[in-house]
């Protein structure tokens, strides 16, 4: 696995340290690279190792950036960026996650209040300090005090895009120890939650001490944080990673255990005990006539696997994604789990941006990584103006027509089906910002909120769901994990009417967004409405981004029936007539 990601976030925290310092030009520049290089398909530091040149074939990556890759590849750090972090000592992922605080902001407040910290943030803004500096006004300060809690919350927790592939190294790492039996992603990070907080790894191991000496010694552990005798913790890229090594026997009850949710063990734990039998980390075991309180105690019938805790209760082993106690325990007893869809089940994606608004490819370009990806069909669906489009990204209805005529043409030498759409902009009154004329031109129309992303968003999203050129109504509560909560929204109304209308509702793959969320999609699928597992996609690399919004699916019971683009070309046409 490359280190693209965590080389592009050193670039990534280079433009915000500028942008803080007011530098004009050069956080641009940073930014791309940092796209670029995230996106590059070949690892990154073994261009590094070759020498600036080689890593100056990637696109938007000059002579400067260049040399700092090699520098950062060779020794760990960028002495530059090293130099800008003492002089803004700024915890700028935290201050930033506060909604309306941008990396200005946060070099601003910095100079002239001195504010480096989440706290003091919130200390200044209760003082009415920030009203005090030039550009800001009671209301801005009343707006970051409001939204201090949530940032707060929400900074102890890491998005699952970020934190799944740490996990998932780790554990490839980890599979190549002979001394290792099974090892496993463990807690809400195999569950697929949307946020995180701790990455948790589970091996069987009947050698405990080599195994934590191993885990010591993961090249890309940033620290150590503590090394015992069957667990340890580290450091990397800001995520701290808790590894627990049990015996291979005990592995699937200790799987079970910690990957949760506490709801779905009660659960478990509660049923056990009404057989006379006892569920923990260590195994099942018959406890009938049993008083020792040891948790061995009894006879061990089961824990090797994870389904042999399942199944003397009478249970199918549940997918962790369902693992909430939300109607999963039942389903096991009676043998009706759904059959959850699966990424190989999705053979398109609806919802996809070019460089005609904000994407990075052209529409080809996205039709070939879509072929290159496995999917039979694509949706050429690029932001229309309307509310929340600033800085040119929206295009004009003649625009669209314009392009229109771009997506017919690349269809025509396509080796895949392809749909010519747009992502119109829902407004605060639920209108659709493109013309209606337009609209039946288009093939599909993915209808968005993108502005006014507070307060009650049910009867705007109905509104828009009603539309007849609607199709899908995409990343519908417009939240944003750890930067904003989104709409509120009565997901069972909503989904009612896109259900009586044939309008799908999306959940948007990006892990920025996974938006709607699992428990939504339950509700929504519930009621008989289709979902759509979109990307979102900007560029082909986009298109990996899949997998998070199938899981999402997944933790809302869906099935491939439920689930429009994983449908054959056919079907999906006669959903969109």
């Amino acid at each position: 696995m490359s280190r693209n990601d965590e080389i592009a976030r050193q670039f990534e925290a280079f433009a915000d340290l500028l942008d803080a310092k007011g530098v004009d030009y050069k956080p641009r520049a940073y930014r791309r690279a940092a796209e670029n290089i995230r996106e590059y398909p070949q690892a990154v530091e073994g261009l590094a190792q070759e020498g600036e040149d080689a890593v100056g074939e990637i696109d938007g990556v000059g002579d400067a950036i260049a040399s700092k890759v090699v520098e950062y590849v060779d020794t760990g750090h960028i002495e530059e960026l090293e130099a800008l972090r003492e002089e803004y000592p700024l915890d700028m992922a935290a201050i930033t996650s506060v909604e309306g605080v941008g990396p200005k902001t946060a070099g601003t407040l910095y100079e002239e209040l001195g504010i480096e910290t989440l706290d003091d943030l919130e200390s200044a803004a209760e003082a009415g300090d920030i009203q005090t500096v030039k550009g800001f006004g009671a209301k801005t300060e009343q707006n970051i005090l409001d939204g201090i809690d949530f940032a707060r919350e929400a900074h102890e927790r890491q998005l699952l895009g970020d934190a799944r592939p740490n996990g998932e190294r780790v554990v490839e790492y980890l599979d190549t120890v002979d001394a290792i039996a099974s090892v496993e992603l463990a807690g809400s990070l195999r569950r697929w939650r949307a946020t995180i907080g701790d990455v948790d790894v589970l091996v069987g191991s009947d050698d405990a001490e080599r195994v934590v000496a191993a885990f010591a010694d993961w090249p890309e552990a940033d620290s150590v944080i503590e090394a015992g005798d069957t667990k340890a913790s580290l450091r990397a890229d800001g995520v701290r990673i808790d590894l627990r090594v049990v015996v291979p026997e005990e592995f699937g009850a200790a799987l079970q255990y910690f990957t949760g949710s506490k709801a779905h063990n009660v659960a478990v734990r509660n049923r056990a005990i009404e057989r006379d039998l006892k569920v923990n980390e260590y195994g099942i075991f018959d406890v009938a006539g049993v008083e020792d309180d040891d948790q061995r105690a009894g006879e061990r019938i089961g824990g090797e696997t994870e389904a042999s805790v399942y199944e003397p209760l009478e249970m199918d082993w549940v997918p962790p994604e369902l693992r909430e106690n939300r109607g999963e325990i039942e389903a096991a007893v009676e043998g009706d789990l759904p059959d959850l869809v699966e990424t190989s089940d999705i053979r398109g994606d609806l919802h996809t941006h070019t460089s005609w608004s904000d994407g990075r490819a052209t529409i080809v370009e996205m039709i070939e990584g879509a072929a290159a990806f496995g999917h039979d069909y694509l949706a050429i669906t690029d932001h229309a103006t309307g509310p929340g489009m600033v800085g040119g990204v929206g295009l004009d209805d003649e625009q669209l027509r314009d392009q229109l005529a771009e997506i017919r043409a690349a269809a025509d030498e396509a080796g895949i089906d392809v749909f010519a759409g747009v992502e119109a902009n829902v407004a605060a009154d639920g209108q659709v910002s493109v013309a209606d004329d337009l609209l039946s031109d288009l093939d599909l129309v993915v209808a968005s909120p993108h502005a006014a992303l507070d307060g009650d968003g049910t009867e705007r999203l109905i509104a828009a769901a009603k539309h007849p050129a609607v199709d899908i109504v995409g990343h519908p509560t417009g939240r944003y994990l750890n930067r904003r909560p989104g709409l509120d929204v009565d997901v069972s109304r909503l989904a009612t009417v896109a259900a009586d209308h044939g309008t799908a509702l999306e959940i948007n793959a990006d892990p920025a967004r996974l938006d709607l969320a699992g428990s939504a999609v339950k509700t929504a699928i519930e009621v008989g409405a289709t979902i759509a597992i979109d990307t979102d996609a900007h560029s082909p690399a986009g298109f990996d981004s899949l997998r998070y919004g199938v899981h999402t699916g997944r933790r809302g019971w869906a099935e491939p029936v439920d689930v429009l683009n994983a449908w054959n070309v056919d079907d999906v046409r006669s959903f969109l007539h």
